[in-house]
């Protein structure tokens, strides 16, 4: 009998887990593997976390997506070809569907179904887990595995709710194909599913409206279908692969054998001269900018290489007025998630697509007809929010969570999130968090994180039962003083650069503080502090 089915919302279970994409996935199958009793809730319809949801035109891995993969199943990882080096939607979700049906994996789930509260009891040392229509699932350990890109951000822009048209965002993209076919579409924002799906609603719109905040840097994204030389390739290297990957910067093990994806020497840009620069760029294109080592420390340096980045443009537009707005200015490439991009800046050289810069022509508000600005108005069709997301704590903050002595993890949160290797938070009893803030995650490959932080937190668990103990949480000073390494090993690089407003840093919800939540200190090095903080009997967490 499969002990991970849930038949009512009264059970008792060992473990409630929040979330159904990858890291809820692959718990199912860790989970099982211990024995244990747990409950998979998760507000989507089926798996797939961000590949479920995320139907955008154009969407896709922006990595290789053979290193984009599970490798705990040897044999998916032997049978299953990837069309593409970087896969569209459509094949990642039925790659998570493959997985899921390989393992029976929705046995142990429960879709459509929101989690609204989770209640620590200090007396019974249980979390209390309560959905948006009151079932209540009571558990030792919770385990949020949410994702970090999960909760669409609408921005505040007076009259959103007045337009009469069709509205779609990014992150909420229906499930049936969206035909643009003739129509007038208006898309607000240029990040990263901007990039991708703007190409892709050009080709059929009758007309497309781009309402740019910020111009953004993209590199090419070099995709490619993959022949089955390639393939074999690399099958017969996985083992090779996923242990570079582990140990690697990035969790990525094939920068330099993929045309576009290149390591940083140790060249820096800065001695070499303007002509050396503009034939690397000539021959080479904009992945030569990568090549510097001195592009992400040196403001100056940096600089040089936005210069380059500009000219480049100018290069590709046709019309220079668009080419100048589309120019990124005022903060350093590299502060800001690497876009990659198929086509983006081409489009707007096709007669139906336009530009409003919204620097010098801003909103003003939104009617029943479309985007008034101060220039006048836009009338659409159809519009598009590719205005990103509450990143990383936006969907853990959407729980109310209660921990110690009635302690709320948003109150504790209120100055920017705080945790122990984004694992765990003082305060806060077995309540674990996968590629929280204040590990890898988004600077990483996700498959890679996922799956390190699902076999931390199944060992955890597995050692805690295996010894009587029934708790374990984040001592403060452990917790401070990560923090502050966080902190202190992303000082300096372009990603906190004053003038830099990222997602990164929360800047782009209003309200939310200008706090750096990823770790940027590299994926191996991650691992191997997670593996001494175990190993040396889980320092710097309190076990009862």
């Amino acid at each position: 009998m499969n002990k991970s089915n849930p038949k009512t919302s009264s059970d008792n279970y060992d473990v409630v887990v929040v979330g159904a994409g990858f890291s809820g996935m692959y718990l199912v199958k860790k989970l099982r593997d211990l024995g244990l009793n747990f409950v998979i809730l998760e507000q989507g319809g089926d798996v797939g976390g961000t590949w479920y949801w995320n139907r955008y035109p154009g969407a896709r891995c922006d990595i290789p997506t053979v290193e984009y993969s599970y490798s705990f199943d040897k044999e998916l990882e032997q049978s299953w070809d990837w069309e593409e080096l970087m896969a569209a939607q459509p094949e990642i979700l039925t790659y998570a569907n493959q997985v899921a049906d390989n393992y029976d994996l929705r046995d142990a789930m429960r879709f459509n179904t929101r989690v609204a509260s989770a209640d620590f009891d200090e007396n019974e040392n249980s979390w209390t887990v309560v959905t948006d229509t009151g079932d209540e699932y009571l558990a030792r350990y919770f385990i949020m595995a949410t994702g970090c890109l999960s909760v669409p951000n609408w921005p505040d822009i007076e009259g959103r709710e007045d337009y009469a048209g069709r509205t779609i965002h990014t992150g909420l993209w229906p499930h049936e194909k969206v035909d643009f076919t003739g129509l007038r579409v208006g898309i607000i924002g240029t990040g990263s599913s901007a990039v991708q799906s703007i190409p892709e609603i050009a080709a059929t719109a009758k007309q497309l409206k781009v309402f740019q905040r910020t111009p953004v840097y993209t590199f090419p994204a070099g995709n490619h279908p993959l022949d089955d030389d390639f393939r074999a390739d690399i099958k017969a290297r996985y083992e090779d692969i996923r242990e570079t990957q582990r140990g690697s910067l990035g969790g990525m093990a094939m920068f330099g054998v993929m045309g576009r994806l290149q390591e940083v020497g140790t060249e820096k840009i800065a001695d070499c001269s303007e002509e050396e620069r503009e034939r690397r760029l000539v021959e080479e294109g904009l992945p030569s900018l990568r090549r510097y080592a001195d592009v992400g420390l040196d403001l100056e340096a940096n600089e040089l290489a936005c210069d380059l980045y500009r000219r480049h443009i100018a290069d590709i537009i046709d019309d220079p007025e668009t080419a100048k707005a589309l120019m990124p200015r005022g903060y350093p490439m590299g502060c800001k998630r690497q876009v990659v991009d198929i086509g983006y800046y081409e489009a707007f050289n096709r007669d139906n697509v336009s530009l409003i810069d919204l620097r010098e022509d801003p909103i003003e508000r939104i009617n029943e007809s479309g985007v008034c600005t101060a220039s006048g108005q836009h009338d659409v069709d159809v519009l598009i929010y590719a205005t990103g997301f509450d990143a990383m704590t936006g969907a853990i903050n959407n729980v109310s969570i209660t921990g110690r002595s009635g302690t709320k993890l948003k109150d504790k949160w209120e100055n920017g999130p705080r945790s122990y290797l984004g694992l765990q938070i003082a305060g806060f009893p077995n309540l674990f968090t996968v590629t929280g803030p204040g590990s890898p995650s988004v600077l990483s490959n996700m498959l890679v994180s996922i799956e390190q932080h699902c076999d931390w937190i199944t060992d955890c668990i597995h050692h805690l039962n295996s010894n009587g103990l029934n708790t374990i949480e984040a001592e403060q000073q452990a917790e401070d003083q990560w923090v502050k390494h966080v902190f202190e090993v992303a000082d300096g690089t372009m990603l906190t650069a004053p003038s830099c407003s990222s997602w990164y840093l929360g800047v782009n919800i209003p309200g939310k503080p200008r706090v750096f939540m990823p770790y940027v200190g590299g994926v191996g090095n991650y691992r191997a502090k997670c593996s001494s903080v175990a190993a040396n009997g889980y320092e710097g967490f309190k076990l009862g």
